[in-house]
């Protein structure tokens, strides 16, 4: 596949520019939840860096993408693994904002073994101001990578993006800080149910798809964990089945949708092919430990679609 030639397209100095938080993930794996007061044996443990915005960059890395992430650290040695992870992977760190004084965001969490269901705990002490953010320092993007987290600073670059011939694509797995206000600036907003139902008050993705197109006029898509994802762009709908696999682990698997989204948007694909390429990247990394552990290569994501794949009911 060759990628679009477009005049934005040929400036940019990078596929995708990322905003987000970055904590440190430590995750027991465990045979079953303990109840509350109780104590229980660890089976294993992952240290692993975490977070939507770093995990996408990691999984378009692995995808042959030219990345930069920016995001707050702490002078500790949780940011010192996390950037040293990121460094590994071949991820452009020169905007991590250090904010010595303070502390690394972390999270810890449990994975049940069989089922792959985990609980994620987080711990956030550092923010980006949009004072943070030096526009004349930042590499001209394709696309812009954004959860909300710190939402001033996320309007910020979504608005410099737009100016730029930026795409904007957005995250939100569950509710928080109120991110309505980004909504109008957004190309492509891809939430979970999670967040989706709660915040529209609906029953069902399909009918907060339609209540989240009043938000945001792009294209909008709601996933929905093992029973696929529904978007919605240019009044066509698209309905996509999750893939059968085994799963290890789920932490990331919305991560991996999107990653393989975005590089669906980055070859042109149109919105099936993108749903449908983020549901076999997000198969592949629910297979192992951890959010970026199982962040497959192209080649591995091409020899799991070439097969007819068992998808859940």
């Amino acid at each position: 596949m060759k990628k679009s030639t477009r005049q934005s397209e040929r400036l940019a100095e990078v596929d995708c520019l990322g905003l987000g938080i970055m904590p440190l993930d430590f995750l027991y794996e465990v045979d079953g939840y303990p109840e509350a007061g109780a104590k229980k044996d660890a089976l294993s443990l992952t240290i692993q860096g975490g977070a939507p915005i770093p995990n996408v960059l990691v999984g378009l890395k692995r995808l042959g993408h030219t990345v930069a992430l920016m995001a707050a650290l702490g002078g500790d040695l949780p940011g010192q693994l996390g950037a040293r992870e990121l460094e590994k992977e071949g991820i452009d760190t020169g905007l991590l904002i250090w904010k010595r004084r303070s502390e690394s965001d972390t999270a810890g969490g449990f994975v049940e073994r069989g089922s792959g269901r985990r609980t994620i705990v987080l711990g956030r002490k550092t923010r980006v101001c949009p004072r943070d953010i030096k526009l004349s320092r930042l590499p001209r993007p394709r696309i812009i990578h954004l959860d909300g987290r710190d939402l001033e600073a996320c309007m910020k670059l979504a608005r410099w993006g737009h100016r730029v011939g930026a795409t904007v694509c957005f995250d939100i797995g569950s509710e928080r800080n109120d991110v309505s206000p980004i909504f109008p600036l957004v190309d492509h907003l891809i939430v979970a149910d999670s967040y989706a139902l709660p915040f529209t008050g609906c029953r069902s993705a399909r009918r907060a798809v339609e209540k989240l197109t009043e938000y945001c006029h792009g294209t909008v898509i709601v996933t929905e964990g093992i029973r696929g994802s529904i978007g919605i762009e240019n009044n066509r709908w698209v309905k996509q089945p999750a893939f059968r696999v085994r799963e290890a682990d789920t932490t990331g698997a919305g991560d991996a949708f999107h990653t393989g989204y975005i590089h669906g948007l980055l070859y042109g694909l149109d919105l099936a092919e993108r749903m449908r390429f983020g549901a076999a990247v997000a198969a592949l990394k629910c297979t192992q430990h951890g959010a970026r552990a199982g962040a497959p290569t192209l080649r591995k994501v091409n020899e799991f679609l070439v097969r007819k794949r068992p998808v859940h009911a």
